[in-house]
């Protein structure tokens, strides 16, 4: 199969005929119909990503076709599926409890194992796996795979974000439009935060309340202002120290921060405001994918038209396009999000 292989660090993708996955019992191999290009992605990429080494296929925002499927799986070929990006044992206690997205034995594709940025991958433990509603084109439904699952759990399955509520996005990126749009649709009002003029005009036509430039002074404060007392949830979406800050400082008393933007490398110890955590009584949450047994609270939002999430998914581009999108993460980056869904371009 054709496959785009890492095989040195900030160094184009090496396009590749690279041997066919094979199916485990409990699993399935699927068709790459379409596989997101994740800020995720970018850390392995560049080499800060400890479990991605030269010679791994990224990808894990993928939904594809079944084509062939171990005789514990329960799909069949020929089932179209969406994936989560981290792929739980189901067994181990905090699988049991609900909580698979710590599971003990989890898999990520591009994570240590082959990715989906290839014509075909394998997906063990495909109990994980959704069946990809009729309505839902495979090139969004690979931008749901990683954006809009994880801003779905970081507001209803942490947060408790509430109607009403004032949620701040600190970053306009994937996860940050997802926030936004969920967000409104939850009943909340959203502020956005970013950098890149483009992407605060975009979110404010998206239904953001408030954009700010962090550029221009102190966004926290300027926040605390204009919502009357700070944000009640505040969602970080980058992985860096300043933001981490911002979204903190920008709460109002008993609010609640959610991470959700991966510290890795040299943003993986991170000097943080605690004084401002102690004084305000702050909740600080960590948020990491979706478990697979909320799929259908978020596909009914989608299929029921509660929210509209096509925004998200700015530009389809061929797998030959790929480390263009992967260096265009170094600088300002237009609004929505690049998805694969040629794999023989």
């Amino acid at each position: 199969m054709r496959a785009a292989v890492i095989r040195a660090y900030n160094a184009d993708l090496s396009l590749e005929t690279v041997a066919d996955p094979v199916c485990e019992a409990d699993g399935v191999v699927l068709k790459v119909l379409s596989c997101g290009i994740c800020r995720s992605d970018w850390h392995g990429w560049v080499g800060e990503h400890p479990k991605v080494k030269p010679g791994a296929i990224p990808g894990h925002e993928y939904c594809g076709e079944v084509v062939e499927a171990g005789p514990l799986s329960g799909w069949k070929p020929g089932d179209r599926v969406i994936a989560p990006f981290i792929l739980s044992c189901g067994q181990c206690p905090e699988c049991r409890s609900g909580h698979s997205t710590t599971c003990r034995a989890q898999r990520v594709p591009g994570f240590g194992e082959p990715g989906a940025w290839a014509e075909y991958v394998s997906a063990p433990h495909a109990h994980n796996l959704a069946r990809l509603p009729e309505s839902l084109s495979p090139a969004l439904a690979a931008g749901l795979g990683c954006r809009v699952t994880t801003a779905w759990h970081a507001l209803t399955g942490r947060a408790a974000l509430q109607a009403g509520e004032w949620l701040a996005v600190h970053g306009t990126g994937g996860v940050g439009l997802s926030l936004l749009l969920l967000g409104r649709a939850l009943g909340a009002r959203v502020v956005v935060v970013d950098v890149v003029p483009e992407r605060l005009t975009h979110a404010l036509s998206l239904g953001a309340e408030l954009a700010f430039d962090a550029r221009e002074g102190d966004v926290a404060a300027r926040i605390v202002e204009a919502t009357g007392g700070g944000a009640h949830v505040s969602v970080e979406a980058l992985g860096i120290e300043a933001t981490a800050n911002g979204s903190i400082e920008c709460l109002r008393p008993m609010g609640r921060h959610v991470q959700v933007g991966l510290p890795v490398g040299h943003t993986a110890v991170m000097q943080i405001n605690m004084n401002a955590v102690y004084m305000k009584q702050l909740a600080l949450y960590g948020s990491r994918g979706m478990p697979s047994w909320r799929y259908p609270s978020l596909l009914t939002m989608i299929e029921t038209g509660r929210v509209d999430v096509r925004p998200i998914v700015a530009r389809e581009v061929p797998l030959s396009a790929t480390s263009a999108e992967l260096r265009a993460f170094g600088g300002p980056m237009p609004p929505g999000v690049a998805v694969i869904t040629d794999f023989a371009g």
